[in-house]
């Protein structure tokens, strides 16, 4: 299953879920693990983006999150 949501600090972030004392969705499937972010200018715009994800089937996520780690992997290198 995936969670999606947005924050200013990610780490922080995590580490609530992981902990337990993040949303209801992720309290009773501690630990979780970050499988992709995006930065976006606003709070607004991460708003959009977070509609637009939740929206997206769960091949398509699966997708996102293969593309955007294949970026990441790439750009150490």
């Amino acid at each position: 299953m995936f969670y999606t949501g947005i924050t200013k600090d990610l780490k922080r972030r995590v580490k609530e879920h992981s902990s337990g004392n993040g949303c209801r969705f992720t309290r009773c499937r501690a630990p979780v693990k970050l499988m992709h972010s995006e930065i976006v200018e606003s709070r607004s715009l991460a708003l959009k983006r977070e509609i637009v994800i939740k929206r997206l089937p769960r091949k398509i996520k699966l997708k996102l999150i293969k593309i955007r780690n294949k970026t990441c992997v790439s750009s150490k290198e």
